[in-house]
């Protein structure tokens, strides 16, 4: 009897660790992937500046930069490139962060 209670539990957490596994590549399918990397925020000549730098080599990535309560700029970046990105003048919110989307 024991032993057949000790093959059910493995098979129980057998089964829960492939449930797992299967819905965390389900989700990172869905997601775009992270190339678009921040270097540094700054301001220049009355303007807001971001410094994006594309870390995939083989392809072209897009972004999106989440400003509180304005249109968010987006934008893409080609394979490797570092780009400087205006999204807005000194008188407007900063950016709250980059969001990689899919292109």
């Amino acid at each position: 009897m024991r032993k057949f209670l000790a093959i059910v539990v493995a098979i129980v957490a057998c089964s829960a660790s492939v449930t797992l596994t299967t819905a965390s590549s389900a989700a990172a399918a869905d997601r775009a992937p992270q190339c678009v990397k921040v270097r540094k925020y700054f301001n220049k000549g009355g303007h807001r500046y971001v410094r994006l730098t594309n870390l995939c080599t083989k392809r072209t990535s897009c972004f999106t930069i989440v400003v509180p309560h304005h249109r968010d700029p987006h934008g893409s970046l080609p394979k490797g490139a570092t780009k400087d990105v205006r999204y807005g003048t000194t008188q407007e919110p900063r950016a709250l962060y980059v969001k990689n989307t899919p292109c």
